[in-house]
């Protein structure tokens, strides 16, 4: 059943937090203020890679309103950070080795004198080569960026001999992928109020994703106790991943304590993009083979990606592609090598999906190239090569087993959409797809208030197409502009052949016999000029989440009556947008059966919560169910006990309800919370403190929980602007139960729109070690134009019985298979394989004769 408001009923809420957010109500940490605050700014690097051979800073300390400037001399404690490897330095001393380096910071009464005191710092350079790629930062004679090298880290993974393998394989694909450097692009930019307090401690304000950790990062630079430190940490106008690792927050500290007042600090969107940690771009080069029915005997995969100048979780990035560029699949042999390389570009780091969207990017690529060499549909080649319930992890490791893969590839051939697509493959009538709502479902059903979609109409958009066709074509009923008969061959405009259809970016001939250049008016009916094509495209996803094996992955929660008779609800999580408070107030109401009003949510304040670990990896919505899991029993039990006690009444005949405590079989409170908060002599709470689950295994990084996903996309090209439109999505998602409807859609609606970014336009762009993309008017994300179309969401829910784990994460899965199916959809309208993301519209520009030609016809 597809997802929505309609289809989730009482389920779908109204978010704690949502009336203040679409109010403009809610203050962002980067909104506070405080009285005699200063505003900080920081000195970068005018230099990709250059030594440092002096800093003068007297100047700018004798401007007038300037009360700190500091450099690398200042700092108390460890001039460096990061989350694994602590290999950034706070403020640079000897070396720079990208333009976003630290150098100098200071604190003034006003921005504009803290930007004038900048000007003020001088800095002697001396520029060093740079290394603006990971060839060249490879090679033997380029200069080392750091001690040990210009690798961070290389990993691989072997199975059987694959050379053999090869030398078996009836069909051999090898290509080269390469992805872009992807901006997070949050609407709320790095920034924070450090106050340093009466008592001798601070109070950072400040946007991250694991405030325990910025505090003990923080405790390390400023040479201070952790407890010396308090961290507010939500809420958060975005993160996705990049916000993760300290950004301002040490220039922000360390101003606070030398000036001894409250200091302000936000980056300009410029600042950020100078400074910020990027999606890391990689190079895959995937060489596959497989026997003549099809089977995969032999998978070797080389990756390259660029960490830029430090580490912060590079290695642990690449691990997961590693583990990813296997994916779903069986083979006979597996050769995996990856190497993550130190550059002079901006910084890469982590970012939702983690190494995966670059991984899948590519091995669906191949599996779509393979399907292609042996004749075979694409989702049916995926089929016979499918991981199975009981088969182990990417890494032959031990995992939590479901029966996901192969539901979301029954799914997804079993939707509208899909069905559509073959429908326009055979040329008969196109399968009703869903409606604007996406109420159709995967089982075809007209509808959930029983229609047959917008109006009633049987065709993909609601229609039956121009002049009431029901043919694939739909305008007249005809075959299309040049009597193109559909797929499978399709003649294309103008009567030309092609058995696959492709002919290049003219693209005149169709691909795959897909629609083809004289499916003019598409399989949906709707009436489309001869240069407009459209395409379908599907891909497979296999998610790890969790941090994996081998990496500290706490988890926490706890539970308290509190004095007022709130129902405190406490984890070391943070709010950034993804929808937790929604997710902890689902579960609390439904696992005790309160209130919402009877609930107080505490997250994001180092001072007053566990050490739940990180809200990063899909990880948070598994931990707090599987907290609450822990903690049920026993808050309830001392709950009812001390209204038993109270009422002398048997804990037995009673329950939790809204507002307090009612007899078992319901009805008004007979003691309300309240009441019993101010009787009991002990507080009554609940904690736990566990791990998240882990395989087995001595591989660092494998993951023990999957989620899985299977993608379908529909999408029009234009050959005369090669630009692509995406006009209809269907995402069926293996994740277990369904905790938060609305959230749920929103996480794969909004990941999914990310990834249409990543296919089809962004990439922050470097030349020389320099952002040639350094604000939003170069570098262009999707806006609501760019994201119409219907994307229905199917989740499926089924777990294995006496499954202990309960919902898979899906924070990260929706971002990662539209690209694959994007590229290969524009194969399906075009002829025209891409392994380069973002797509060029270059490439789809049909030239002028050969688009003549289809149109006229011979």
């Amino acid at each position: 059943m597809i997802l929505n408001r309609e289809t989730a009923g009482a389920r779908w809420r109204i978010r704690p937090d949502g009336p203040d957010k679409v109010t403009g109500k809610l203050a962002y940490l980067t909104d506070l203020a405080a009285p005699g605050m200063l505003h900080g700014r920081v000195l970068r690097s005018r230099y990709p890679h250059a030594r440092i051979l002096a800093i003068r800073t007297e100047r700018a300390a004798a401007l007038p309103g300037v009360r700190a400037v500091l450099t690398w001399r200042d700092v108390p404690g460890l001039n460096a950070f990061g989350i694994a490897r602590q290999d950034q330095p706070v403020f640079c001393f000897d070396r720079v080795r990208f333009v976003g380096d630290a150098v100098a910071a200071v604190a003034a009464e006003t921005p504009e004198i803290a930007e004038r005191a900048l000007e003020l710092i001088e800095v002697d350079y001396e520029p060093l080569p740079v290394l603006d790629t990971p060839e060249k930062a490879l090679a033997e004679d380029a200069p080392r960026l750091h001690p040990q090298g210009n690798v961070l880290h290389r990993n691989e993974y072997r199975r059987g001999d694959c050379d053999a393998a090869f030398a078996a394989c009836a069909w051999v694909v090898e290509e080269t992928y390469c992805t872009p450097r992807q901006m997070h692009t949050y609407l709320e930019t790095e920034g924070g109020l450090f106050v340093p307090e009466p008592d001798g401690r601070l109070t950072v304000y400040a946007p991250t994703q694991h405030g325990l950790l910025d505090r003990l990062q923080l405790a390390r630079i400023l040479a201070v106790p952790e407890d010396r430190i308090r961290v507010v940490s939500s809420p958060i106008g975005g993160s996705f991943g990049g916000k993760d690792e300290l950004n301002i927050q040490p220039y922000g500290a360390l101003l606070a304590l030398a000036s001894g007042r409250p200091v302000k600090i936000h980056n300009s969107r410029r600042e950020s993009v100078r400074a910020g940690l990027k999606r890391h771009p990689m190079t895959i080069a995937m060489k596959t083979g497989i026997d003549a029915s099809g089977r995969l005997l032999a998978h070797r995969v080389r990756i390259i990606a660029d960490t830029g100048p430090y580490a912060t979780l590079g290695a642990e990035v690449l691990n997961f592609a590693t583990e990813h560029a296997i994916g779903p699949y069986r083979y006979a042999t597996i050769d995996v090598e990856s190497v993550s390389v130190y550059t002079n570009n901006g910084m890469s780091g982590e970012f939702r999906g983690f190494g995966g969207n670059q991984a899948i990017f590519a091995l669906e690529g191949q599996m779509d190239r393979l399907a292609e060499r042996i004749g075979m549909d694409p989702w049916e080649f995926r089929l016979i090569n499918l991981r199975r319930m009981g088969d182990p992890g990417p890494f032959g490791q031990r995992i939590a087993q479901t029966d996901g893969a192969y539901q979301v590839w029954q799914r997804l051939k079993e939707s509208p959409l899909w069905r559509e697509r073959e429908a326009a493959r055979s040329g008969g009538p196109p399968a009703a797809s869903e409606d604007a709502d996406g109420a159709n479902g995967a089982d075809g059903a007209n509808g959930a208030d029983g229609t047959n979609g917008a109006g009633g109409a049987n065709g993909a958009d609601g229609a039956n197409g121009a002049g009431g066709a029901n043919g694939a074509d739909g305008a007249g009923g005809a075959n299309g502009a040049g009597g193109a008969n559909g797929a499978d061959g399709a003649n294309g405009a103008g009567g030309a052949n092609g058995a696959d259809g492709a002919s290049g970016a003219g693209g005149a001939d169709g691909s795959g016999g897909a629609n083809g250049a004289g499916d003019a008016n598409g399989a949906d009916g709707a009436s489309r000029p001869p240069w407009v094509r459209v395409g379908y495209g599907a891909a497979m996803v296999m998610h790890g989440f969790g941090l994996g094996y081998g990496i500290p992955d706490p988890a926490a929660g706890r539970l308290r009556l509190a004095e007022d008779g709130r129902i405190e609800a406490i984890f070391g999580y943070e709010e950034f947008g993804q929808g937790l408070l929604a997710t902890i107030e689902t579960l609390m109401v439904e696992t005790f059966g309160i209130a919402p009003d009877d609930l107080r949510i505490i997250c994001g304040d180092t001072d007053r919560v566990p050490d739940s670990g990180s809200s990063t990896a899909s990880r948070t919505t598994a931990m707090i169910w599987q907290s609450l899991r822990r903690m049920e029993e026993p808050f309830r039990r001392k709950l009812l006990g001390a209204a038993a006690g109270m009422l002398g009444r048997p804990a037995g005949g009673l329950r939790l309800g809204p507002g307090g405590v009612t007899d078992a079989e319901g009805g008004a409170p007979l003691v309300r919370y309240a009441e019993i908060a101010a009787k009991v002599a002990e507080p009554i709470a609940a904690e736990t403190q566990f791990h998240f689950p882990v395989s087995d295994t001595d591989r660092t990084g494998a993951h023990f929980l999957y989620s899985y996903a299977a993608a379908a996309v529909k999408v029009e090209v234009d050959l005369l602007t090669g630009r692509v439109r995406v006009l209809n999505q269907y995402h069926a998602v293996a994740a277990g139960p369904v905790v938060n409807p609305q959230g749920y859609v929103g996480q794969i609606e909004g990941g999914a729109g990310m990834a249409l970014g990543y296919a089809l336009m962004e990439d922050a762009i470097m030349e020389n070690g320099r952002y040639l993309t350094g604000n939003l008017d170069t570098y262009l994300i999707p806006t609501i134009a760019d994201l119409g179309g219907n994307v229905a969401v199917e989740p499926i829910e089924d777990l294995p019985e006496g499954d202990p784990y309960g919902p898979r994460g899906i924070g990260e899965i929706g971002s990662v298979g539209l690209a694959p199916a994007i590229a290969e959809a524009v194969r399906d309208a075009t002829g025209v394989r891409v392994n380069r993301l973002p797509i060029d519209p270059a490439l789809l520009i049909c030239p002028p004769e050969k688009l003549w030609k289809a149109v006229s016809g011979p």
